[in-house]
């Protein structure tokens, strides 16, 4: 998937998400027709369909960022997980998340998309407490 990056940025206009909310049936059709990326036509419609959603969070909170904080309270989760295998694919918090979401017209951001979605934004710290990056994202939550 990271190898058809390039071809999704190209395809997707530079992800520009005013750019994907305005694509019509002849966009949809020449991305079916791109060879460069997965041509799904399910995940190609919920991209468009998710970057219009995208624009209302934003108009409704300042910024998604706000949005999605505010889940938070504006602070990363701080787990201690001593094994990796304790580490889970879902919390109640990004069922919350998903529902939310669901609600306001996003699709394909069920709860273990959302999770792995906050910990790779840094909304919770789930590295493993003998983890060198542990203690250092540790130190920043204050």
């Amino acid at each position: 998937m990271l190898k058809k990056r390039p071809a999704y940025r190209e395809a997707f206009d530079g992800f520009d998400v005013t750019r994907v909310a305005r694509y019509d049936e002849e966009k949809v059709s020449s991305l079916l027709a791109n060879p460069g990326i997965i041509r799904n036509e399910l995940k190609i419609r919920s991209a468009i369909r998710n970057a219009r959603a995208f624009i209302r969070v934003r108009e409704e909170f300042g910024s998604f960022d706000n949005y999605i904080w505010d889940f938070v309270d504006g602070k990363p989760i701080q787990n201690a997980w001593k094994h990796g295998s304790q580490i889970p694919a879902e919390t109640p918090l990004s069922n919350k998340i998903s529902r939310d979401l669901k609600q306001r017209g996003f699709n394909f951001v069920g709860p273990t998309i959302m999770y792995a979605h906050m910990q790779a934004t840094g909304m919770v710290n789930d590295h493993t407490t003998d983890c060198f990056r542990y203690g250092e994202i540790k130190a920043l939550i204050r």
